[in-house]
C-alpha cells in the first residue's frame, strides 16, 4: 500500500472492485452483475466531485445490493466535495459503525484510497478512526490515508496484523496515540511522518514506545518514513530495542543524509535484516558504498535508489 498515483489494485489478498455509481436510467445504463461479496475488496468512492449521489445514498444502496455479512474488505475513496473543507470521514466512520453488526467477516478496512488527481494527501481530510478498530475487533490489516484531522487514541486490538498510515504530514497527536496503543498480532507496521507544513510536528521522542516494541511484541516489519527528521529518527533506531527482532526496516522517502546513515552503521548491527529500504535519500556515493561493503556482503538485501532533486533541495517524496 505504497502508491497514491492510483487507487489500490487489490487489498487484503482480494481483488479491489468498484461499487458502481447510480445508473443514468435515461441513457439507458443499468446495474452491472456484481461480484460475489466474498470475492473482492469493495472500493466505495463517489463518482468524482460532480458525483449525484451524497456518500450516505451512495452507502446505502451498498448495504442494500450486497450481502455485507460476506463482506470481508472494505476500502474507501473519494466521499465528499473538495469545495468543502466541513468534509472529512466523520460520516464515513459513522456510515461503517452503524452496520458493524451486519460486517461479521470483515478483516480489511482502508479509509482514503485518494490519488493525488482526486485530492492531494495533506488535503484529505480525515477523523477519529480508531473507534473503527474498536468496532471491528477481527480486523487484520488496517490502512488510512490523510492526515489532516486524523485522530487516533490508544486501544488494545488482539488480531490487528497489518497497520499502515500514508501522510504528508502526522499530527504528534496521533503519532503518540499509535505508540500508545497495544498490537499484540502487529507484525507490520508503517507509518508516513511528513513534514510540519503540512502538519507533521512530531518529534522523535513522540515514537519511544514503538522503538521500544514493548506494546509491540509480534512485529517484524518496521517503517518508519517519508519524514523530514529522518536523521534524527535513525539515530534512534541505533539503539532502539526493536530492531534486533525484526526482519525489515523501511527508513525511505525522507530527508536521510548521511549523517542518519552513519548513526545506524556505527550502532548496533543490521546484518540480521533481510531487507533495509532506504530509496529517496541524500546520501554521498562513499556512504552508498560504506551501506553496501557493511551490509549487503552480508546477506541484506539493500534499496539505496537517490533522489532525483540533486543537493540544493531537500524534500520528502510525498508531502503535499
Amino acid at each position: 500500500m505504497t502508491r497514491i498515483d492510483g487507487n489500490l489494485e487489490e487489498f487484503c489478498g482480494l481483488p479491489a472492485y468498484d461499487f458502481p455509481p447510480l445508473p443514468n436510467e435515461e441513457q439507458g445504463e443499468v446495474m452491472p452483475r456484481l461480484p460475489e461479496p466474498d470475492a473482492v475488496a469493495w472500493r466505495l468512492a463517489l463518482a468524482g466531485w460532480s458525483s449525484e449521489e451524497a456518500w450516505s445514498e451512495y452507502f446505502e444502496r451498498f448495504v442494500e445490493a450486497v450481502d455485507v455479512e460476506r463482506v470481508r474488505a472494505i476500502i474507501v475513496g473519494l466521499w465528499s466535495d473538495i469545495d468543502d473543507p466541513s468534509q472529512n470521514s466523520a460520516e464515513v466512520v459513522e456510515s461503517l459503525l452503524g452496520i458493524r453488526d451486519r460486517l461479521p467477516a470483515l478483516r480489511g478496512l482502508f479509509l482514503g484510497d485518494i490519488t493525488s488527481e482526486e485530492n492531494e494527501i495533506s488535503w484529505i481530510c480525515q477523523s477519529q478512526i480508531s473507534p473503527l478498530l474498536e468496532a471491528f475487533p477481527y480486523l487484520e490489516e488496517f490502512g488510512v490515508r490523510g492526515g489532516q484531522e486524523l485522530g487516533f487514541d490508544p486501544i488494545r486490538h488482539e488480531h490487528l496484523l497489518q497497520l499502515t498510515v500514508q501522510t504528508g504530514g502526522m499530527p504528534a497527536v496521533a503519532v503518540r496515540g499509535i505508540a500508545a496503543c497495544d498490537f499484540p498480532a502487529l507484525t507490520h507496521l508503517d507509518i508516513w511522518l511528513g513534514t510540519p507544513e503540512y502538519g507533521g510536528d512530531c518529534e522523535v521522542t513522540d515514537l519511544a514506545p514503538i522503538l521500544a516494541g514493548d506494546r509491540l511484541p509480534s512485529l517484524r516489519d518496521l517503517a518508519l518514513r517519508n519524514s523530514e527528521i529522518q536523521d534524527q529518527v535513525c539515530a534512534a533506531l541505533a539503539s532502539a530495542p526493536v530492531v534486533p527482532r525484526l526482519e525489515s526496516l523501511d527508513i525511505s522517502m525522507g530527508v536521510l543524509t548521511d549523517e542518519g546513515a552513519a548513526a545506524l552503521l556505527t550502532g548496533q548491527p543490521l546484518t540480521h535484516l533481510a531487507i533495509l529500504d532506504m530509496h529517496y535519500n541524500y546520501l554521498s556515493e562513499e556512504m552508498r558504498e560504506r551501506l553496501r561493503e557493511s551490509l549487503e556482503l552480508s546477506g541484506v538485501e539493500l534499496n539505496l535508489d537517490p533522489d532525483d532533486a540533486g543537493e540544493d533541495w531537500r524534500f520528502v517524496a510525498v508531502g503535499e
